[in-house]
């Protein structure tokens, strides 16, 4: 499965709000190998080389082969070929989100709220696929469905919790 190419970056924890890496996770579900590709820009996007990199990225995916609990998520940074400095393969970094609530009215005059703000930002910390397309650089991260944080298992096994 190859997700995209999306128009706006999944980096760090956008992916837990983007269609295209859930449907590169449906493939993952379902046993097929699975990459989501971004263009990690609102405004400026050159599909010809996301879906270049795409296609050999997709080729080599099938020839090395992929574990089957693992999506490749790929940010390809704004610019052009030209301007792109290589790939590094990188973790999810953290964004910096600056949503705010608008309340507006419909045509019918009743109020309605819309999420809005400036772009999600955030230069991350070197190795983070923030930082890798930041500085110029596709970011390839492999992600595991497993989400769960192993470490804390215990200790809030630990709490007493009761039904």
């Amino acid at each position: 499965v190859v997700s995209g190419i999306n128009t706006g970056p999944n980096l760090g924890s956008d992916i837990t709000y983007s269609g295209t890496v859930s449907a590169a996770m449906e493939g993952v579900v379902s046993g097929v190998p699975a990459i989501a590709i971004s263009l990690a820009d609102y405004y400026e996007w050159d599909f010809l080389y996301a879906a270049s990199f795409a296609a050999r990225l997709a080729r080599r995916v099938l020839r090395v082969g992929l574990e089957s609990d693992v999506l490749l998520n790929v940010n390809v940074p704004r610019g052009r070929r030209a301007d792109i400095k290589g790939v590094k393969v990188t973790r999810l970094g953290r964004r910096e989100y600056n949503d705010e609530l608008i309340r507006r009215k419909d045509p019918f005059g009743r109020d309605y709220y819309w999420i809005g703000g400036k772009p999600p930002g955030g230069a991350g910390e070197p190795g983070t696929d923030l930082h890798a397309v930041a500085g110029g650089y596709v970011s390839v991260t492999p992600i595991e469905l497993d989400l769960t944080n192993h470490a804390l298992i215990e200790q809030i096994a630990g709490w007493g919790l009761t039904a």
